[in-house]
C-alpha cells in the first residue's frame, strides 16, 4: 500500500511517500516560505524523483490537527484537491500523535508532545512509547504550561518533548521536572513519515474519510473568531444596559 503523507501545521512543511510501513523517500523544508508556496511542489518534485504517479497512491495522509489554523487548511485543501482527482480515501491524522511515532522505539519513555497555541498555553498529548507501538495516555488538547506542568509531576518515567512547542515547555518546566529533556534536533519537528505512520491506525481502525468529508481539526477558536465573539458580547451586554435605564 502506497501512502502519501502531508504535514504543515507548524513552521516546519513536509512531504512522504511510504510503501507498506517502510518509508520510500521524505521532503522536508523549514525555510520561513509560506507552505502555500512550498508544499505542491514539494510533492511534486518528490514523486517525480521517486518514478511514482498519484494514481498509485493509495491513501492521502494529513496532519489535520492541531496546529496552526493557516497551516492545516494549505495542508488539508492540498490533500483534498489531490484526492479528488482520483478519489482517493484520506486518513486524518492527529498532528500530535504524528509527531509522537517517531520516538516510539524509545520504551519507556513518556512523549510530551507540545505545539506553541500561544496565551502560555501548548497543543499537547502523552503518549508512553512501546517500541513499535504507542500508548495513548491523554486526548489532544489545548492546556497552559502550568497545568501541564502539574499533571507531568504524577508520571515518574523520563520524559521527552517533542514539536515546534519543545523548547518553550523544556524552558517553562524543566525546573521543577529534572527528568525532562527535549527531543534530539533532527527528530524535533513535526514530519510527514509520523503522518503515514499514523494513518496506519486509522487504515487498520477503518477510519478514512473521502476528500470532501475531510476537514482541519483545530482544537480552539483563532484570534479573529474569539475577537468576534467578543465584540459580540460586549454589544449584547451594551444593548441590555441601555434597556434597563430606558
Amino acid at each position: 500500500m502506497n501512502i502519501l503523507a502531508l504535514e504543515s501545521s507548524a513552521a516546519a512543511c513536509s512531504a512522504a511517500l511510504c510503501r507498506d510501513g517502510g518509508l520510500v523517500a521524505q521532503s522536508f523544508q523549514c525555510s520561513g516560505l509560506t507552505h502555500s508556496r512550498t508544499l505542491l511542489p514539494m510533492v511534486n518534485d518528490l514523486m517525480k524523483n521517486c518514478g511514482e504517479s498519484l494514481d498509485r497512491v493509495d491513501v492521502i495522509a494529513v496532519a489535520a490537527g492541531p496546529g496552526s489554523f493557516t497551516g492545516l487548511r494549505i495542508g488539508v485543501a492540498t490533500a483534498k484537491g489531490l484526492a479528488w482527482v482520483g478519489e482517493k480515501p484520506c486518513a486524518p491524522c492527529s498532528t500530535l500523535e504524528s509527531m509522537a511515532w517517531p520516538l516510539a522505539h524509545l520504551e519507556g519513555k513518556l512523549i510530551v508532545c507540545a505545539m506553541d497555541a500561544r496565551r502560555k498555553q501548548v497543543y499537547n498529548a502523552l503518549f508512553r512509547a512501546r517500541g513499535e507501538e504507542l500508548e495513548r495516555l491523554s486526548p489532544d488538547r489545548a492546556i497552559s504550561l502550568a497545568e501541564l506542568g502539574e499533571e507531568l509531576k504524577s508520571f515518574p518515567a523520563e520524559k521527552i518533548v517533542v514539536g515546534d512547542g519543545a523548547i518553550l515547555c523544556y524552558n517553562t518546566l524543566r525546573a521543577e521536572l529534572p527528568n525532562l529533556e527535549p527531543a534530539p534536533v533532527h527528530l524535533r519537528m513535526q514530519s510527514a513519515w509520523g503522518v503515514a505512520r499514523a494513518a496506519e491506525g486509522l487504515i487498520a481502525a477503518g477510519s478514512l474519510v473521502s476528500g470532501a468529508e475531510l476537514a482541519p481539526v483545530y482544537h480552539r477558536l483563532s484570534q479573529a473568531e474569539r475577537e468576534r465573539l467578543e465584540r459580540e458580547q460586549n454589544t449584547k451586554f451594551t444593548i441590555e444596559g441601555d434597556q434597563k435605564h430606558v
